[in-house]
């Protein structure tokens, strides 16, 4: 069975990237396609499932999973934990399953360095005042905070010449078809292929 690949994918909030990934799921089967449900310390949400939206622990048992060096990337935001398993990503890749990973640049240089054949895509906003606007269409931050997210997506789209592949979401339909561009291309890459079709190559090689 070919192994799935691993798609880490980072953008500047507001550039569209939950809605591209979500999107694109609705267009794969479970069986190909699945995203990545991180470990957290936090408190679960209402109407959030474990194993689902996120897997709940506690400190210490993030800490002693930190230890084992269990985690592909980790980090403490606002008094919480968060974590990439590195046992849940290869389970689900060894199975054939693709799997996507919405995660910031930093994560995303410590999942090459641990995972190097998974690849990775970087999605830009159309420009600066789009970004804005869809910000402040949220409804639900104050000028101050939206001005520090600017700041933040500026930092975030500095490293964008770090990722294998790049998006420009300006037309979500057109966005959408070119994550699917990519996924179709990397199902063709030879490595891929010569493993999915081995037994027809040996055949028509044999003499």
């Amino acid at each position: 069975m070919a192994q799935g690949t691993l798609y880490i994918v980072s953008a500047p909030s507001g550039a569209g990237k939950s809605s591209l990934i979500q999107a694109l799921l609705k267009t794969q089967p479970l069986y190909d396609t699945q995203v990545s449900i991180s470990h957290t310390t936090r408190a679960p949400r209402p109407g959030e499932v474990h194993g689902e939206h996120y897997f709940f622990v506690n400190h210490d048992e993030f800490r002693a999973m930190i230890g084992r060096d269990a985690f592909l990337e980790h980090a403490e935001v606002f008094g919480n934990y968060y974590g990439t398993s590195r046992e849940t990503i290869e389970q689900v890749l060894a199975t054939g399953v693709n799997v996507f990973l919405d995660i910031d640049w930093q994560g995303a240089q410590q999942i090459r360095k641990k995972m190097p054949d998974s690849r990775s895509i970087f999605i830009l906003p159309p420009s600066k005042e789009e970004l804005d606007r869809r910000l402040r269409g949220r409804g639900q931050d104050s000028e101050e905070v939206i001005a520090k997210r600017m700041a933040q997506a500026v930092a975030e789209m500095s490293h964008y010449a770090e990722y294998d592949y790049l998006i420009v979401n300006d037309d979500f339909d057109a966005a959408l078809s070119d994550l699917k561009t990519i996924l179709r291309a990397e199902r063709l890459r030879m490595s891929r292929q010569k493993q999915r079709h081995d037994a027809l190559i040996t055949k028509l090689l044999a003499d």
